[in-house]
């Protein structure tokens, strides 16, 4: 045997043992208790709700904007799972009054078509579904109606939407039976339109992955040549397949084409989470704003949880990516008084909201508070 060769062949077993070792390391990580992950989760809401007394106040950053915008929708999605694991008066209370102060309406009235301005809806729904006041929902039923009823089909021009307001159709579908089909078609047809159509398609199959709007498909090239794809753009799409096959009927039409690309995402992302458990913000170019990242992180534990939970994943090759996951965030991330680090701030792409760290308060403390409500309670439900 030439010197070359058992060189080669001694590099081989060295790689080799060298990922046994890792694979048993990572298969040992575990999940701390769930009072532990709940206790966690509370910190960080109660940081929020003390912050933030008066859910009604107007948002001020670069200028200023109702509190019943997209990023504290995403919030309160996150308070309802974290209500529904730990049903304490005070969370539903303090929903209720931020409905309450928005009169349930709509941020550009009954008719907006935005994503952006329906995201509130979805917890407004929930709210319905516990007590059923009719107020609670009639704006955000006449904004999706008016979509329902209207041929256009392209306003979900960047990824981000599907998780703002793709989970509407699934929940007013169950809550309106007899109109179902209706909201169910219209769906499709928003996220097809989405997913094949727009900038020629959103979705690479071959990666698994998407392109958070038209600007990022190729040509476009991350700096090592690659694809951009932004970690939490993917994220929020992760969300919203989750949050539609959670609420739609195991019969419905187009069932097996969200569960078929939620799996194909699952699969792209397993190898992409980084040693730490994070993933990065630009998730083919670890060097492009590298570093750990919150939200885009959280949401794909999220998935990955809820996967376990309903039977699509293996708990034996996910259950330790998760648990390396939180665990890094609830180490790394959280903050002795309840504060997340690491969270990007609002934008669309690996350098917005950039720098990126355990110190640094992005434009909004909201929405990364929600993305990891939501990876928490769903870890908390894990048996």
């Amino acid at each position: 045997m030439t010197t070359s060769k058992t060189f080669v062949r001694i590099s081989f077993f060295l790689c080799l043992f060298a990922f046994a070792c890792k694979t048993q390391d990572v298969g040992t990580e575990k999940l701390p208790k769930k009072s532990k992950i709940l206790e966690t989760l509370t910190l960080a809401n109660d940081y929020f709700m003390q912050k933030w007394p008066d859910p009604g106040k107007e948002i001020v950053t670069n200028k200023t904007r109702p509190s019943n915008i997209w990023t504290r929708g995403i919030y309160y999605i996150g308070l309802m799972e974290l209500y529904e694991v730990d049903p304490k008066q005070k969370y539903y209370d303090y929903a209720v009054e931020w409905g309450q102060k928005h009169n349930w309406g709509l941020t550009g009235g009954d008719h907006v078509r935005h994503a952006d301005y329906q995201t509130c809806g979805q917890t407004y729904i929930e709210l319905y579904k516990i007590d059923q006041k009719p107020e609670r929902i009639e704006s955000i039923k006449a904004s999706v109606d008016n979509m329902v009823n209207s041929s256009k089909s392209d306003d979900w021009t960047w990824i981000d939407a599907l998780m703002m307001a793709m989970p509407l159709y699934a929940q007013l579908g169950e809550i309106y039976p007899q109109d179902a089909a209706a909201y169910h078609a219209k769906m499709y047809d928003l996220y097809s339109t989405s997913k094949t159509e727009i900038g020629g398609g959103l979705y690479n199959p071959e990666d698994g992955l998407w392109w958070r709007d038209a600007d990022f498909v190729p040509p476009y090239k991350a700096p090592n040549g690659e694809d951009c794809y932004w970690s939490r753009g993917n994220g929020w799409v992760v969300g919203a397949l989750v949050r539609v096959l959670d609420t739609l009927p195991k019969d419905a039409p187009h069932r097996e084409e969200y569960e078929k690309t939620y799996l194909e995402m699952m699969e792209a992302l397993m190898p992409l989470q980084r040693e730490d458990g994070f993933w990065n913000v630009s998730l083919h170019d670890p060097n492009h704003f590298g570093g750990k990242e919150t939200t885009g992180t959280a949401l794909f534990t999220y998935g990955m949880a809820w996967g376990v939970n309903n039977g699509l994943l293996d708990p034996k090759m996910y259950k330790p990516a998760i648990a390396k996951a939180w665990n890094a965030m609830e180490k790394e991330a959280v903050h002795p008084n309840g504060f997340l680090g690491y969270v990007q701030g609002t934008g669309k792409e690996p350098k917005d909201g950039q720098p990126v760290s355990y110190t640094s308060k992005p434009d909004f403390e909201d929405y990364g508070l929600g993305c990891f409500l939501l990876a928490g309670t769903e870890i908390i439900r894990m048996k």
